[in-house]
């Protein structure tokens, strides 16, 4: 089996996230999910704690946190690669416009630090969802607990119902 890495912001995790994180598990063995984040802008819906904490709580509700170690990084991907030894570099991909996105910077990676990214493609069901839809869904009181994992679901009901929290 290998270690993989899954880096991306997660601001939130919706069920697409979820569903390559546990293909990898399956496929892979053991998942690093990485949160990346900017110290030099700071900002998002969730603090970077508060979306670590999430991954966690959505992985083991989901069956799979006995091998989904989640940390943070700031800077690149294939640094938190190197840092966390992993063999790959996982990413999912929705559609085309994925793809070609993901490609430029697995071929990026690749000619840096020699590291391979393998891709993944969401389930049917979940290829629509994205973490900006779903932001902005629950901003406006729409339905989203389709859309993420139960926990996240929850934080995203009280951060919208009391925007100071």
């Amino acid at each position: 089996m290998a270690t993989v890495l899954i880096p991306g912001s997660f601001d939130p995790l919706h069920l697409g996230h979820l569903d390559v994180i546990e293909q990898s598990v399956e496929l892979f063995g053991e998942v690093v999910v990485v949160v990346m984040h900017n110290h030099d802008k700071p900002g998002g819906l969730f603090a970077v704690d508060k979306r670590v904490e999430l991954i966690r709580r959505s992985v083991d509700e989901a069956g799979c946190g006995g091998h989904v170690t989640v940390a943070t990084h700031t800077g690149l991907a294939v640094q938190a690669a190197a840092e966390n030894n992993v063999d790959f570099i996982v990413k999912g991909l929705r559609n085309a416009a994925d793809f070609e996105i993901e490609q430029q910077m697995a071929l990026t990676n690749h000619a840096a630090a020699g590291v391979r990214t393998v891709y993944l493609p969401c389930r049917a069901d979940r290829h629509h969802v994205s973490s900006r839809f779903v932001r902005e869904i629950a901003r406006y009181g729409g339905r989203v607990a389709h859309m993420v994992p139960p926990s996240v679901a929850d934080a995203l009901t009280r951060v919208f119902e009391n925007p100071q929290a």
